[in-house]
């Protein structure tokens, strides 16, 4: 290595001493740490006296992240000592660098020690406001992607753009009959579980025909939409936000923007009109087969001849229960969509990253749909509906 590689830093002053500066030039690598940690604990006594330095590097030639490490501990330990320092004249190259270096450090630092008797409340009041600054992150996010989805929207019925049906057709296949199979046993199996449930507990009462009653109302109105939500947030909720991660992760959503097209009319206007259509059909599936379930547990074993099941079915259950559960559905598909959406979009490069995105993806749906339906029901009862 040459003499012009050598890592230097220098405390140099211009003519007359009148003002002073910091300089680093050199090779700021890792081969390099050792010596230039030597150079910046020797200089820092120097340094007393001073307010505000800066630090030129206009002449570095070689930067990595040791390089990076050490620019910001020299910040670092100057400010303890009251010396301000700004960097300056940074080629650009090594621009990237320090800036990924100065965020990290300042994320993984962002705390000062405090007395023990604050730490717990001070944490508590600082998790505090990151989970509300969180939130608030989030509800942007959705209404920025609800506010792109309705203008691609409106571009097509406008005739701007073309919609995508074979694409849209094709999540449909995916999300809707795809997903029969599981909904349908799922949904099956909580009706009869229901059922069972009343039998055992109202038949202490002599009121066997009120778990009729039970299973109809809560599934059409209430459990049959909300459970199916569930299952739909857990298995196409998290498909789209690990697909659109994968293609954060490939560049190839940069790629359609570069190319001059909207990815969120290529994207993800299909994937959300697919699942909006797909949950109320699902919805009214899985209904169905729970009052299957509920009937053949009232027929098996509480000893409920199939035709008072449905009789009783029909006395019990209007058509505005019915109405109830099928209205939600679709809002419920937009939660769901746009969640995974956004979530999909959030992934960076690593599989990591990809991971976590997609695990966030399921939690805030399935809270965002219960959350819906809690609204729903509220507003539902306000109207007598």
């Amino acid at each position: 290595m040459g003499n012009s590689e050598q890592p230097e830093l220098a405390l140099r002053a211009e003519a007359g001493g009148a003002r002073r500066e910091l300089v680093a030039s050199g090779s700021w690598t890792a081969q390099s740490a050792s010596r230039i940690d030597d150079q910046i604990s020797a200089l820092l006594p120097v340094l007393d006296g001073e307010s505000r330095l800066t630090l030129d590097m206009e002449r570095l030639r070689s930067f990595d992240t040791y390089g990076a490490m050490l620019v910001e501990r020299l910040i670092r330990d100057a400010a303890q000592r009251g010396v301000a320092i700004e960097t300056v004249n940074l080629p650009q190259r090594f621009v990237g660098l320090a800036q990924t270096i100065e965020e990290a450090q300042a994320e993984a630092g962002g705390f000062r020690e405090r007395p023990k008797g604050m730490r717990w409340t001070g944490d508590f009041f600082v998790s505090g406001a990151r989970a509300i600054a969180s939130i608030g992150a989030d509800l942007v996010a959705l209404a920025n992607l609800l506010g792109a989805v309705t203008h691609a929207l409106v571009e097509i019925l406008r005739g701007r753009a073309g919609f995508r049906l074979t694409s849209t057709v094709y999540q449909f296949d995916r999300v809707a009959f795809q997903a029969i199979p599981i909904v349908l046993l799922i949904t099956f199996l909580i009706g009869a579980i229901i059922a069972q449930q009343g039998f055992f507990h109202f038949r202490k009462f002599g009121a066997d025909q009120y778990v009729v009653d039970m299973v109809g109302i809560l599934m059409l109105r209430e459990i049959g939409v909300l459970l199916v939500a569930i299952m739909i947030a857990g298995r196409s909720g998290s498909s789209y936000t690990a697909e659109l991660g994968s293609m954060k992760m490939r560049e190839e959503i940069d790629a359609l923007r570069t190319m001059g097209l909207d990815p969120v009319a290529i994207l993800i206007l299909p994937r959300l009109i697919a699942l909006v259509l797909a949950l109320p059909a699902l919805a009214f599936l899985g209904s169905m087969s729970a009052l299957f379930g509920g009937g053949l547990v009232a027929w098996l074993y509480g000893d409920m001849n199939p035709n008072v099941f449905i009789a009783r079915l029909q006395d019990a259950v209007s058509l505005t229960h019915f109405k109830v559960g099928i209205i939600k559905a679709p809002f419920m598909a937009l939660v769901i969509g746009l969640v995974a959406c956004v979530e999909g979009l959030r992934v960076r490069g690593s599989a990591e990253s990809l991971g976590l995105q997609t695990t966030a993806s399921v939690v805030k749906s399935i809270f965002l749909v219960i959350v819906l339906d809690g609204f729903f029901a509220m507003f539902f009862a306000s109207i007598g509906m």
